[in-house]
């Protein structure tokens, strides 16, 4: 390579790199609070420069600004009434991030952690995880800092449909497509359609996904995300010459995405150690009987430590964070985000940890994944391996636009193959940019090529 040549690739790589250091500092000194925004905004711009090199149109097209500033953020009150007869007030928020390859779709989140940060770190991430899927879905989310537990149903209700009153104005089947998150289950969805139809007058089943089957909902859709990961999971292991049977896992969390996690890795023959709620955690080291987590969990909504009074050989252990202490050959953080500490990450790795796949969205920290991908752990980033959920979503769009249902097994079987995708664009893109194994490099860039140039072809809006 000639000195010439050197020397200008020299200069572009430059040029990218101070390009993403100029961006993430203007979004710190805008929002200076909003650290899990920066978060998910630094992880993407640890990755792409290599891409910012190969296109410098990128840099031209000022991409990175147009993809970090919202199309749209709304911030609205709910005022609603509790059973007592007074009145109380939330905060409600959308954030419509980035339309480029379709409509936004991300879900609502219902927790009274939910603020800008968090729902612009997840309306950010969303972007990307919808370009992975293929389908044709743009970037958004939701939620309010209001906590579904103990209340009524009565007062649920209320609250969505207040929730839903200033919502309706901003969402519908090619505008956003809201779904279920924490906090938003089958129960909350169907609050929330109920009063939009009354509002818009009319039935447009693929205004929200995640509903019920008696409504447009699509079968597979409540086990597409932890079925997904364990699919993604599947890819991963194969690739390498290795198999999920007998294999110990340990997966926090105990709710929808745990519990179908839990479900297909017992169904591929793994043994599931360990799981956990906002309390504390199990250790069952025969392996969980699901059937018990199920029935506590989605029946009688008790807390998980009252599976030793049926299974008395367990240990429930108060805390959430010691469950990452289990010795395990799969761990899957399915809970929250920033879960996995880096000393967690340490302990996982000294405990012979060899695979650890995110079924939340970003749920270990920076210092937990460098610290994975340092010691050749095989680590699926959530973007790719829980995209299985807004996978079905936009399925559960397309049978609604076409006033039809597609039996389980067809739509498992489409969620198969998507992950499979989802995990072979990861590959070759790591491949392609020179970080071969490194799926973090891999979904950014792959996510981010194809938003960046719909972006770019669309002119500057």
């Amino acid at each position: 390579m000639s000195h010439t040549i050197m020397q200008r690739d020299y200069q572009t790589e430059q040029r990218a790199q101070a390009y993403i250091d100029e961006v993430f500092s203007q979004i710190k000194q805008r929002d200076p609070h909003e650290t899990e925004f920066h978060q998910a905004v630094d992880v993407i711009f640890k990755s792409i420069k290599p891409a910012l090199v190969k296109n410098p149109a990128y840099i031209d097209n000022r991409i990175l600004e147009r993809l970090t500033e919202p199309e749209r953020l709304i911030t609205f009150r709910v005022p609603w009434v509790d059973d007592e007869g007074t009145v109380q007030v939330n905060r409600g928020f959308r954030v419509q991030f980035n339309s480029a390859i379709g409509p936004y779709k991300g879900g609502l989140r219902f927790h009274p952690t939910v603020n800008s940060s968090v729902v612009k770190f997840l309306g950010f991430q969303q972007i990307f995880k919808n370009a992975l899927t293929g389908q044709p879905i743009g970037g958004g989310k939701g939620g309010a800092d209001f906590d579904p537990k103990g209340k009524s149903d009565g007062e649920i209700m209320r609250f969505c449909q207040s929730f839903m009153t200033e919502s309706s104005q901003h969402i519908g089947p090619d505008t956003d497509v809201p779904a279920g998150d924490i906090g938003v289950g089958a129960r909350e969805l169907g609050y929330l359609f109920g009063q939009y139809k009354k509002l818009r007058g009319r039935f447009e089943a693929g205004a929200l996904t995640g509903k019920s089957l008696n409504f447009g909902g699509s079968l597979g859709r409540k086990e597409a995300t932890g079925y997904g990961t364990i699919y993604f999971v599947e890819n991963m292991m194969k690739d390498k010459g290795l198999n999920i049977e007998g294999k110990r896992v340990v997966v926090s969390g105990s709710g929808n995405v745990s519990i179908h996690a839990m479900e297909k890795a017992i169904e591929l023959g793994a043994i599931v150690v360990a799981c956990s709620d906002s309390d504390g955690y199990i250790h069952d080291e025969n392996g969980i009987h699901l059937e018990t987590v199920k029935q506590l969990k989605e029946i009688e909504n008790r807390r998980i430590r009252d599976y030793v009074d049926y299974h008395p050989q367990s240990v429930y252990v108060e805390g959430c964070s010691g469950i990452w202490t289990i010795p395990c050959e799969i761990a899957l953080p399915c809970a929250t985000q920033n879960e996995i500490s880096g000393s967690a990450a340490q302990t996982l790795i000294k405990n012979g940890v060899k695979v650890v796949a995110e079924g939340a969205n970003m749920p270990s920290t920076t210092a937990a994944v460098e610290q994975f991908i340092a010691s050749d752990i095989l680590y699926a980033p959530a973007k790719a391996a829980n995209a299985g959920g807004v996978a079905v979503s936009s399925l559960e769009m397309a049978q609604n636009s076409s006033r039809i249902a597609w039996t389980f097994e067809e739509v498992d079987k489409k969620l198969k193959d998507i992950m499979t995708d989802i995990y072979h664009n990861c590959s070759e893109a790591a491949k392609a940019y020179s970080a071969p194994g490194n799926l973090v490099v891999g979904a950014n860039i792959a996510g981010f090529i194809k938003v960046a140039d719909a972006m770019t072809e669309q002119g500057v809006i």
